[in-house]
């Protein structure tokens, strides 16, 4: 349960924080400095620490975890480098997404209207088949469509249908991405 009034104290336990301590450190050792090759070491280090990790899983090793226990990474999806998952809530990233260079998932706001400006988290879900490009900031609570492609530097405050281009501050869908063109570009044969 997270506290009600940041003002006084932490919005998380003693516990969580301990736990996220002995992560950065893990992360600071065995993953940041890995070359980036070892995507199968970083993939168990993530299952180590709780995260829900599926077969050929490319998370790179300059990306920034908040708290791996609040990832769901599934099946042949990217991770590049400089992303930011900011994790204080669940991030779900589908089947062959991708998160491009300098991408920052925020799933943890405040409270603007309560005196004690308590902590709000609000998943992230990110679609099979998505793109997010590079820099583009998706707020808590964000439902990112299946296929969906978001233009680099957007910022994605609401929920982005599935198919669609979408770019922007605030983000819109600006146009189709052809479903059937990518079967015929073998993007989405079925994962073994």
């Amino acid at each position: 349960m997270y506290n009600k009034d940041t003002v006084s104290g932490p919005s998380f336990s003693i516990y969580n924080r301990l736990f996220r301590l002995i992560w950065q450190i893990a992360a600071s050792l065995f993953f940041a400095y890995t070359p980036k090759q070892l995507h199968g070491w970083r993939s168990f280090l993530l299952r180590l620490f709780g995260a829900k990790v599926g077969r050929g899983v490319h998370v790179y090793p300059k990306v920034k975890i908040w708290a791996p226990w609040n990832l769901q990474l599934e099946d042949q999806c990217g991770i590049a480098n400089g992303v930011i998952l900011y994790s204080q809530g669940k991030i779900i990233i589908g089947k062959r997404a991708v998160v491009s260079q300098g991408a920052h998932l925020c799933t943890g706001t405040h409270d603007y209207t309560d005196p004690g400006f308590p902590l709000v988290t609000k998943p992230i879900r990110v679609g099979d088949f998505a793109w997010v490009a590079a820099e583009a900031f998706v707020h808590p609570g964000v439902t990112i469509g299946e296929g969906c492609v978001i233009g680099a530097r957007s910022v994605v405050t609401k929920d982005m249908p599935p198919w669609m281009v979408c770019s922007g501050h605030p983000c819109r869908p600006i146009k189709g991405r052809v479903e059937e063109e990518l079967k015929q570009k073998r993007f989405l044969e079925p994962v073994s």
